[in-house]
This record gives C-alpha cells, structure tokens and sequence, in this order.
C-alpha cells in the first residue's frame, strides 16, 4: 500500500510523497508518533524506514549497517534504547556477573592491558597471557617468548604489556621486547633488544607502532609496507624518561610524547628531540596523549610552593599550550584523554579526589572524594566515572550527581581500569613481585593467594546472555531487586548451592 501513495495529503494542499518525506525528516520521535495519528496515510509516512534509519544512525546506534540490515528501523532503534537503559541501570545498582582471570597460580601479576575487551596479562615467571572477555573464553593462550641465550635459567620477569586491535607488545627486565600478531598466532613476529632496562612501553592504539625508552634512549619500531620490521626513529634525550606515548591518527611516521623528568619532548623523525614543555624543578606526575593534544600533570615544590599542582594540555600541531586547569596541593597521579568526551579530562590526585575538567571553561566541572589513598587510575564517559586507588579500591561515580554509586576492594593497588558500555575490566597488582616468607621456584607453586594479585571482569548485560554462555560458578543465584542491589555474585562455588 506505501508504493501505491503518490500524494500525500497536507490539510488543503497534496505533495508528492518524496517532498513529503523531506519535511518529516525534520521531526523526532516524539514528533513522529504524534504525526502518525493523523491518518493513514501520514502513519505511513512517518513510519519511514529511512526516517528512522537516520534517527538510528543519528543516536549512534548501529553505525555500521546499512538501510537493507533491518526490517523494521523504528523497532530497532526501541530494542537500542531499551538495551541502554537497561545497561545504565546495572551500571547503577551493580547488577551482573563479575569473573576473576586467573593463571599462574604461583606467580606474581606483573602488569595488565586491554583493549576492546582482550586482556593481557605479564607474570614475574616471564608468561604472557590474553583472555578475550567478549566471548567468555577464559582458555587463555600463551604467547610464546623468544627463547633466551643458550636457552638456560629461569626466563626473565614481565616488565610491561600493551594491546590494541591487531598486536601485542610485552617487555621484559632483561631489556627484551617481543611483538605478537593477533591475527597470526602464538609465536613472535617481531624482537629486538635494548642493553638496558626498560623505563617505559608505548603501543598506538590505532597502528602497529612501537616505542620503548631505555637509559637515555627512546626507539620506535614500526613496520612497512611490507611488514619489515624498521625503527623510523632513534633519540637520544637528556633525562631517564618517566612516561611515554605514541599520538594516534598519525599519518605518516609514528609521533612519540615523552616525559622525562621536568621536561617533555615531541618525538618525531623529522624534528628529533623537540621540547614540547621545561620548567626547571617541576617534575611531570603523569601523561597521556589524543589525538592531536597531550595533557599532563607538574608538580611544584621549592621556591614555587605556594603554587598549586596544574594539568597543562598542549596542541600538538602548533606545540603551544592551550589551557591550565586543576589547583590542588597534591600532586596528580593519572589522567586520561584519550577516552574522555569532547573537551572533558579526567584526572586523580594524591590527595584521594578524582577531578573532572571541563576544558573549554578550564574548570573543574566535577570533584568527588572516596579513596583511602591517592588515585591511580580513571576513566569516564558521558555519565560516569570509574577510579582506582592505591589501596585498592574501585569505585564508580555518577558524575552529574557527583555521588559514589558502588565500590569493590581487593588487597593490591589497582594499575589498570578500562570500560565500555556493558564490562568493566579492573587489574588489582602487587607492589613487591618478591613477597618476603614465600620461595618462588620452578616447582613451587604455593605462592599465597594474597601476593599475586587479581584481574576481575565485569559483565553488566548479563540479562541479555544465554544461560549456557557464562560458567555457572561466575553467575550469582541471588534475585533481590529491592534497596542497595549488590547483584554482582562472587566467584564462589556454593552460589548455585
């Protein structure tokens, strides 16, 4: 019946219906419902697929297909929504699962990343592992390390482990870095080897680059167009180097940001060794990089002590910098960009708060205090934030109410915290990778549980999984729906009791 309508009426006048569509295309929903009491005729044009296609698209639903994918729009737009409501009110009253990642029971968590919802994980017995939590598959695989000189002695410790889309990059103590292919398989695609220990690893999120800083030496590896592994890049820089990242969306050779002290250098092939930031006696606390823009912390002290501990974001295509933000006595121990929204900043401080900074007004927009300790780690999106402290609290905050929606502990300092939408990934890792009283040998498993540390996934779309897609012991029996709801059920065997 919708082919055969050539002419739609419009009170005394008839348009084509073509026209007509065009004029819906400038109503919402709300306005699109009223539209299709009118008449039939009209109920038919606001029922559109390509009206509600495009209210799909402009939501950010479903992106990536295309008009022919669904049936009924309007229908897939309401099963959006629900599925985000639904989300954000797990979010909000803990309801889900949550799993421990597990391996090595005789060894100490050494570090932790994840992108997209793939875990790495480096151990003190030199093993990398990942675990993909977007499938529950928790037979994590073992990345191969390249086999040492001669191929005797205990292999060395894990230092650092990062992961983006398509590889995966862990360094070692002995100064060893090796590259993993996610797409190829277990075994190495690329090594190399510095004299030194390394200070610092860097992975771009979006390219299969590489940087790692070693004594007064920052490298960058990266492949051609060939897939030869070649260093584009080789600096020698004055100071031992603190922090280090590589600048996404970047065409052309990798551009690297390192701090080294009180100093931070914009690293690139053509221009080695340019200070981006130096202020004598104001050492940088922490970094991180976006696209085109690097944001930092400074510490004051000596003769600058009644000023206060700042946040400074630079540009870095014109290499000046764009604004200040914080004024706090203690000193900002992570910030994040990168996955912040437009023109927001999240930071946390040593003095247990957590800030977020509007960077357009160059204020703080939100500030809230929770952690026992100084904060570690953070993360935020449009309605939430996400912290980790060094007492090894995890908390969860509304961030237009500025209150603290849930928290979870465990024994270590949390490193690492990364979300989406439905899942939570926290990394709990210990200080000492040597704990005293415990003898860590090859057939000595029996390091305590307390020592280790601890990776814990959260999955908050559990009302949308299959029974049978998650392990029984991961799913919580309890059903309250009243109060303060701690659905969340511990990985305990006499839940399903």
């Amino acid at each position: 019946f919708q082919n055969e309508i050539n002419e739609v009426p419009f009170f005394d006048v008839q348009l084509p219906y073509e026209l007509a569509l065009k004029i819906f295309r400038y109503l919402g929903k709300a306005e699109l419902g009223r539209c299709a009491q009118v008449s039939r005729t009209w109920k038919i044009l606001a029922e559109d697929e390509v009206l509600w296609y495009r209210l799909c698209q402009e939501e950010g639903y479903l992106l990536d297909m295309s008009i022919s994918d669904h049936s009924c729009w309007k229908l897939a737009l309401k099963n959006c929504r629900a599925r985000e409501h639904m989300l954000k009110t797990n979010w909000k009253n803990r309801v889900g699962a949550v799993s421990q990642l597990r391996y090595e029971p005789g060894r100490v968590l050494c570090d932790v990343h994840c992108c997209d919802g793939v875990v790495m994980a480096g151990y003190t017995s030199g093993e990398v592992r990942l675990w993909d939590t977007r499938t529950w598959d928790y037979t994590a695989p073992v990345l191969a390390a390249v086999p040492g000189p001669g191929g005797a002695g205990a292999p060395p410790h894990v230092s650092f482990v990062r992961i983006n889309s398509s590889l995966a990059v862990a360094a070692y103590e002995d100064g060893t870095v090796s590259v993993w292919s996610l797409l190829l398989g277990r075994e190495p695609i690329h090594h190399f080897q510095h004299n030194q220990r390394i200070q610092a690893l860097a992975l771009a999120p979006d390219s299969p680059a590489v940087a790692t800083a070693s004594g007064f030496q920052v490298k960058v590896e990266s492949p051609d167009d060939k897939g030869f592994w070649q260093t584009p890049g080789t600096f020698e820089i004055q100071k031992l180097v603190n922090f280090l990242n590589l600048v996404p969306d970047v065409t052309g050779s990798p551009v690297a940001v390192a701090a080294a002290e009180d100093i931070v250098y914009l690293l690139k092939a053509e221009d080695p060794g340019k200070i981006l930031h130096s202020v004598y006696g104001q050492p940088v606390t922490c970094l991180d990089v976006a696209a085109h823009e690097a944001a930092f912390g400074i510490k004051t002290f000596g003769w600058l002590l009644n000023e206060p501990n700042q946040i400074l974001l630079y540009n870095l295509e014109t290499n000046q910098c764009v604004t200040k933000v914080g004024n706090s006595i203690g000193d900002f121990s992570c910030v994040n960009l990168h996955s912040s929204p437009p023109n927001m900043l999240v930071a946390g401080n040593k003095d247990r708060r957590v800030r977020v900074f509007d960077l357009r007004r160059g204020k703080a927009a939100c500030s809230v205090y929770g952690h026992q300790l100084g904060v570690s780690a953070v993360q935020m999106d449009e309605w939430k934030m996400v912290s980790g402290g060094e007492e090894g609290l995890v908390c969860v905050w509304d961030q237009r109410m500025a209150t603290k929606l849930w928290e979870m502990h465990a024994r270590h300092p949390v490193r690492h915290v990364w979300f989406n939408s439905h899942s939570l990934i926290t990394a709990n890792i210990p200080e000492e990778k040597n704990p005293r009283g415990s003898s860590i040998t090859e057939d000595d498993p029996s390091l305590h549980r307390k020592y280790r540390g601890v990776i814990y996934s959260y999955e908050f779309s559990v009302d949308q999984l299959a029974v049978g897609s998650v392990l029984p012991i991961c799913r919580s029996s309890y059903d309250e729906v009243t109060g303060y709801n701690y659905n969340i059920g511990l990985a305990v065997p006499y839940d399903s009791i």
